[in-house]
C-alpha cells in the first residue's frame, strides 16, 4: 500500500511516550548500566567492541545505546520521527556518540554513504516491510565485503495466531497486507490513542531467499521455544529474559535468529 509508510510511522510515534515510561523498557534501569540486549543477540554480535555497526528498525535506540556502551561505532535507523527524536535525547544525555537517521530501511540506499562490519536487526522488525528483496539489499548495500548479517527475530508461526493465541488467524506466507486499528501496544502500560498499523508475514523460506538472492551466505541459524520479551498476550516466565505462551508450553517457536556475511 502506498501510504504504509505514514500510517506505521504514524502508529509508532504514538507508542513512543508510553514505551519511554513502561516496567517493560525499565529505561531508569538501563540508564544505570544495564543492557537491553539478550543473551541470544549478545552471542552472536560477539566482541562488537571498534566495530562499525548499522542498527536497522532501532525504536527509541536503547539497543543501539547498548552497543555504543559496548564500544561500537553505530548508526541506529528507524521510520518513527519521534523515536529519533528520543533516541538523540538519550544519546546526548549519556554522552554516547551513537548516530541516529529518520528513515523506512527500504529507502535507506543514499541517505548513509558506508559500509559497516555490522547489519543488526531485531524483535518484531520485518513484519513492517513489504518487500523482503529490497530490504535485503539495503542490507548488503551496507555491509563491507565479510561484513556480518545479525538478525533476531519473532517466529512467523507467532504472527498466524490471532491475539489470544487461540486460533490460526493468518496465514504462513506473505499475503495481502494486515491492516488493524486498535489502541493497543506491547508493553504493560497499552493504552494509546487508536492507531491504524500495515503489517505483513514472512515465511523463513522469504527471507532465506532474499539474503542469497543479494549476495549474503547464511552462516547460522537456530529457533528457540522461548521469547526474550513477556509482550504477548498469555505468557508465563520460565526464567529471567525467557517466557513461552502458557497455554501451549514449549511447543510453539516463538524467535529465530541467523547471521549471514556478505560475499567479498
Amino acid at each position: 500500500m502506498k501510504d504504509y509508510r505514514s500510517t506505521n510511522r504514524d502508529a509508532w510515534n504514538k507508542r513512543v511516550a508510553t514505551h519511554l515510561k513502561s516496567e517493560f523498557y525499565d529505561l531508569e534501569g538501563w540508564k544505570a548500566g544495564k543492557t537491553s540486549l539478550n543473551d541470544i543477540e549478545l552471542g552472536l554480535l560477539g566482541d562488537v567492541s571498534g566495530k562499525s555497526i548499522l542498527h536497522l528498525q532501532c525504536h527509541f535506540g536503547q539497543d543501539t545505546l547498548s552497543l555504543a556502551r559496548m564500544g561500537a561505532d553505530v548508526v541506529g535507523i528507524d521510520l518513527s520521527d519521534a523515536s529519533i527524536a528520543a533516541a538523540r535525547k538519550l544519546n546526548d544525555e549519556l554522552g554516547l556518540n551513537a548516530q541516529f537517521v529518520e528513515s523506512d530501511v527500504l529507502e535507506l540506499i543514499g541517505k548513509i554513504d558506508r559500509q559497516f562490519d555490522v547489519v543488526f536487526t531485531s524483535y518484531g522488525t520485518i513484519g513492517w516491510l513489504p518487500d523482503l528483496d529490497q530490504w535485503a539489499k539495503v542490507i548488503a548495500h551496507h555491509l563491507k565485503p565479510g561484513g556480518k548479517l545479525v538478525f533476531v527475530e519473532f517466529h512467523p508461526v507467532v504472527w498466524m495466531f490471532d491475539s489470544a493465541f487461540e486460533k490460526i488467524e493468518y496465514r504462513y506466507f506473505k499475503d495481502e497486507p494486515i491492516i488493524e486499528t486498535n489502541s493497543d501496544t506491547y508493553t504493560e502500560n497499552p493504552e494509546l490513542s487508536e492507531k491504524t498499523e500495515i503489517s505483513w508475514n514472512h515465511g523463513l523460506s522469504e527471507v532465506f531467499h532474499a539474503l542469497e538472492n543479494n549476495g549474503l551466505i547464511l552462516k547460522s541459524f537456530d529457533e528457540f521455544d522461548y521469547s526474550p520479551y513477556n509482550c504477548f498476550d498469555g505468557m508465563k516466565q520460565l526464567a529471567d529474559r525467557k517466557f513461552i505462551i502458557e497455554k501451549h508450553g514449549n511447543k510453539l517457536p516463538l524467535v529465530y535468529s541467523l547471521t549471514a556475511t556478505k560475499r567479498y
